[in-house]
């Protein structure tokens, strides 16, 4: 459910996109966002899974993060990804 409030802070938060086969009148290679964090308790906790349509763009992770901005996170301590996109320059 993407309405649920979240934690405001979150010491590490995963993400990374899985590509799989859908079928939806043909089969094609989708991503499927995924975005994982670890409580300040210890425990895992999905904050974001959905299906894209395109590849794995910032544009994409741009809206993902957001959304999960706009649930009550404040504050992420690590992110992880894996890198093969160039990093925006901050």
């Amino acid at each position: 459910m993407r309405t649920r409030p979240l934690d405001p802070v979150y010491p590490v938060v995963f993400i990374d996109a899985i590509h799989v086969k859908i079928r939806d009148g043909h089969v094609a290679n989708r991503p499927i966002y995924v975005a994982i964090a670890v409580t300040a308790d210890g425990y895992r906790e999905i904050l974001g899974l959905r299906a894209g349509d395109g590849g794995e763009g910032s544009k994409y992770w741009t809206t993902v993060l957001t959304e999960i901005k706009n649930r009550g996170v404040r504050d992420v301590l690590m992110l992880v990804c894996d890198g093969r996109r160039r990093p925006a320059v901050i």
